[in-house]
């Protein structure tokens, strides 16, 4: 069996504390697709200068100033190693450097959506970095390289954010500037229109506006990539904070 790749917005880390549209739907995400034997996800919340892979069990708590309950949240999954390993070996044959990082844990990026998704933390996982100098096509280079993954019973899974402007002051309803935006991204990933994904930065409307800097957005890229040109489909759409867009999609069946 092929397992789709994900790519969720993760939003902010209260996310995992609260009710919303997203958290639901997250919390009933598990319950719609086939139980994997591991997850590697790649979060917005870490770069290295080459891609890593990590190793370690910490449950991150890379934040300051929220209710205190959350820095008491633990995501004690196991390590999938063997995965770490194979994503090695593809990214190498790929010539793509990469290597592991034998103390790097789980950031918020990774943990707030898989909490509520697999709340016993008993699928083993694997945390994988971005690359401070990668290009969206590089990113997506990385994805397509770990597309074998998929065939191997593991959920390739991006968390960043759909929108990402945290300047920009709350609003009772998404900003014009963020609803394009996520309009062209729909219509893109419903057209498999892989190109134009790859330059979102000079062709979405208000790029600029909703990513500010790009590391929300470069995990999207690393799912669709290993989607390998499968079929895209909106699993969720959702809003918080006024403009912040919390869009789930499904890359393959």
């Amino acid at each position: 069996m092929t397992l789709p790749a994900l790519f969720l917005s993760h939003g902010a880390p209260t996310l995992a504390l609260m009710k919303s549209p997203a958290s639901t739907f997250l919390k009933s995400l598990a319950g719609n697709l086939p139980r994997p034997r591991a997850l590697l996800v790649v979060s917005a919340h870490w770069e290295e200068t080459q891609v890593a892979l990590g190793l370690g069990t910490d449950t991150i708590h890379d934040f300051y100033g929220f209710p205190q309950p959350l820095y008491r949240l633990q995501y004690p999954a196991a390590v999938a190693g063997d995965v770490a390993e194979r994503a090695l070996q593809l990214l190498t044959e790929a010539q793509i450097g990469a290597r592991l990082d034998p103390a790097r844990g789980r950031d918020h990026g990774v943990w707030v959506p898989l909490m509520l998704a697999w709340p016993k933390a008993d699928i083993p996982l694997v945390p994988l970095s971005l690359t401070t100098s990668g290009s969206s096509a590089d990113h997506f280079a990385i994805g397509r390289a770990l597309a074998p993954l998929r065939d191997e019973g593991v959920l390739i899974i991006g968390s960043g954010s759909a929108t990402h402007n945290l300047r920009a002051k709350p609003t009772p309803a998404p900003a014009e500037w963020a609803t394009e935006f996520i309009e062209w991204l729909d219509r893109t990933l419903e057209a498999g229109d892989d190109q134009a994904l790859v330059n979102w930065q000079h062709v979405a409307p208000f790029a600029k506006t909703n990513h500010p800097t790009i590391e929300h957005f470069e995990p999207l890229l690393v799912a669709r990539g290993a989607a390998d040109g499968a079929p895209s489909r909106r699993l969720h759409a959702s809003w918080e904070f006024g403009s912040m867009s919390m869009n789930a999609y499904a890359f393959g069946s």
